[in-house]
């Protein structure tokens, strides 16, 4: 793309890349994210908004910056928000300003959304790289969801029903990459970072 090449004669720093990463629950985003980040050096995480309380152990400023619900509702009329949505009560963002600020500073963002919030943020910043984690299979992320153990047979069933949503809706991703062995998707990703952003691996 060559909005993220730099200019030789600009003092100016590069652009930053925008990578958004989508996948169903227990196709491994978050496992692969995390990789990502241990592998390169550059690549900032996104941290989002939202009024709920914080859990034990979390943290303001690194698992969520936690907010009012008066100062989110009056972000969203002063269209501040790259992306939002309401779940259970509960408002979650991701600030406009901050993303923003960031990529001007040459930093490259990963930022772990759902379809639907992928889909707001690609509206607004349309030279994002949108990477979808697909499954290998609904029947083998049924297995994972099982296997991990922590999920009642009712919310099991309705992670299978919003992964099949998830997966219809993926068309407007720029990427998709099947998560069947680990270390494959990790090297593919790894790949699509090193492509849009030139950076090298650090040693690990």
């Amino acid at each position: 793309m060559s909005d993220l090449m730099a200019d030789p004669m600009s003092d100016a720093p590069q652009k930053g890349a925008l990578f958004i990463v989508s996948a169903p629950s227990g196709a491994g985003k978050t496992t692969l994210c995390n990789a990502l980040q241990s592998r390169f050096k550059s690549l900032a995480y996104s941290v989002s908004h939202t009024t709920r309380s914080p859990r034990e152990n979390e943290v303001n400023g690194q698992d969520y910056f936690f907010i009012s619900k008066e100062m989110f509702e009056d972000k969203i009329r002063n269209g501040k928000w790259a992306e939002w949505a309401k779940v259970h009560d509960n408002y979650y963002g991701t600030c406009a300003e901050k993303l923003n600020e960031m990529l001007s500073s040459g930093r490259h963002i990963l930022l772990d959304i759902d379809v639907a919030g992928a889909a707001q943020i690609k509206s607004r910043f349309p030279e994002s790289i949108a990477i979808f984690i697909m499954p290998p299979s609904i029947e083998i992320l049924e297995s994972r969801l099982r296997s991990r153990g922590t999920d009642k047979e009712e919310e099991i069933l309705k992670r299978i029903a919003h992964a099949h949503k998830e997966i219809a809706g993926s068309d407007f991703y720029d990427h998709i990459v099947v998560n069947d062995r680990l270390d494959d998707a990790i090297k593919a990703l790894s790949g699509l970072i090193r492509k849009y952003t030139g950076d090298d691996e650090k040693h690990v």
